[in-house]
C-alpha cells in the first residue's frame, strides 16, 4: 500500500482531528510491563528510565538503548520475555521520548555516550551489559569503549555508524535519505513504520502510525537537529571498535533498509571474536520483527558470559 493511497491520506485526515493518544499509552505500557519510573539531570538534561527486577550483587544490569525517532518503550516486546530474576532498565536518550531536549546542546555520538556514562553512575548502576538498537547500538559501542570493565558486555542489533563496504571513507559523512527514520507528514510517519523494518505493510505498522504518529510530527525538528550531529561524525563507532576486546554480540536484519547488511562484514573484519547472527526476513529492528527470536540470541549468549 503506496504512502499516497486513498487509504492512507484518510487514515491521516482521521488522525489529524483527535488528541494525541502516546502519552497515556505511554503511562498503560509501563503499568502493564510493572515498571518502576526514575529520573535524573544529566549534562542540564532531565533523563527518564524505566526498571524492573532487582539489582543484585555480582549480577550485571541489562541497559538498552533504543534508536533514532524512537523511546525507551520500543523494547516492550522484548521485556515480558526476559528473565524475571533479571535487573532491565529501558532509557530514553538525551534528546528523545520522556528525556529533555536541549536546543543548543550537541548529540554527537561521543557527546551522548559520555553523558550516558555519566547516567549509569547517577543510577546507581556497576557493572552493566550494553543492548543497543541502531543509533543505541552506536552509543553503546562508544561507552564500551570509555566504560571499561563496568561494561561487561556489548550486544547491538542493526548499528548505525558502521561502514556498508571497505571502500568507505570514514572521514565523509555517509548519503542517506534522512526521511525515512525522520518524517514530517503523515504519510512520511506511514512509509517509516511500514518502511523501516523488512519493507511491507503491516498491521502493527498501521496502529503505530496512529499510536505515536502525532509525537513523531511534533519531534520532526529535534530529530533533524540530533541527525545533523550524527553525520557530523558518522563512523565514530567504527573507529572505537577494533579496540574492544570484550564479549560482543552482534544481530542483523538481512532486509535492513537503513544499515544494510554489508556492515556486518565491517565485524567479521575488524573484531573476530565477536559473535554474529544475520536474522532471514528481518528488517531494521530485530526485537520488534521477530522478539522471541532476537531475545533468545541474547539470553544465550548471557548465559555464557556467566549472567
Amino acid at each position: 500500500m503506496p504512502a499516497d493511497s486513498p487509504v492512507v491520506s484518510g487514515l491521516q485526515r482521521t488522525l489529524s482531528r483527535i488528541p494525541d493518544p502516546w502519552p497515556m499509552a505511554r503511562t498503560g505500557h509501563r503499568w502493564l510491563q510493572r515498571m518502576r519510573r526514575h529520573s535524573a539531570v544529566i549534562d542540564n538534561h532531565r533523563v527518564v528510565w524505566l526498571e524492573s527486577g532487582k539489582r543484585k550483587p555480582n549480577r550485571p544490569s541489562l541497559v538498552l538503548l533504543h534508536g533514532l525517532a524512537s523511546m525507551k518503550e520500543n523494547w516492550g516486546a522484548w521485556l515480558p520475555l526476559l528473565p524475571r530474576d533479571w535487573h532491565v532498565v529501558a532509557v530514553d536518550l538525551p534528546g528523545f521520548g520522556e528525556s529533555d531536549y536541549r536546543v543548543g546542546a550537541s548529540y554527537r555520538y561521543r557527546d551522548q555516550a559520555d553523558r550516558m556514562l555519566q547516567w549509569l553512575g547517577a543510577a546507581g548502576l556497576g557493572e552493566v551489559h550494553l543492548v543497543g538498537s541502531s543509533m543505541g547500538g552506536a552509543i553503546a559501542t562508544l561507552m564500551a569503549d570509555k566504560g571499561g570493565e563496568r561494561v561487561v558486555s556489548l550486544t547491538v542489533m542493526n548499528s548505525a555508524g558502521i561502514p556498508a563496504n571497505d571502500k568507505v571513507d570514514l572521514e565523509r559523512p555517509p548519503v542517506f535519505d534522512r526521511s525515512v527514520l525522520i518524517p514530517e507528514s503523515w504519510s512520511g510517519v506511514f512509509r517509516m513504520f511500514n518502511q523501516v523494518g523488512n519493507g511491507k505493510v503491516t498491521a502493527m505498522g498501521v496502529a503505530m502510525t496512529g499510536l505515536l504518529g502525532g509525537d513523531l510530527l511534533k519531534r520532526a525538528g529535534q530529530h533533524r537537529h540530533v541527525f545533523s550531529d550524527m553525520a557530523a561524525d558518522p563512523y565514530a563507532p567504527a573507529q572505537a571498535l577494533p579496540e574492544r576486546t570484550g564479549p560482543t554480540l552482534v544481530i542483523w536484519g538481512d532486509r535492513d533498509r537503513i544499515t544494510p547488511t554489508g556492515c556486518v562484514d565491517f565485524y567479521r573484519q575488524h573484531m573476530r571474536h565477536a559473535e554474529i547472527h544475520v536474522m532471514r526476513g528481518v528488517g531494521h529492528l530485530p526485537m520488534v520483527e521477530n522478539p522471541k527470536r532476537s531475545v533468545a540470541l541474547l539470553i544465550d549468549f548471557l548465559a555464557r558470559q556467566g549472567r
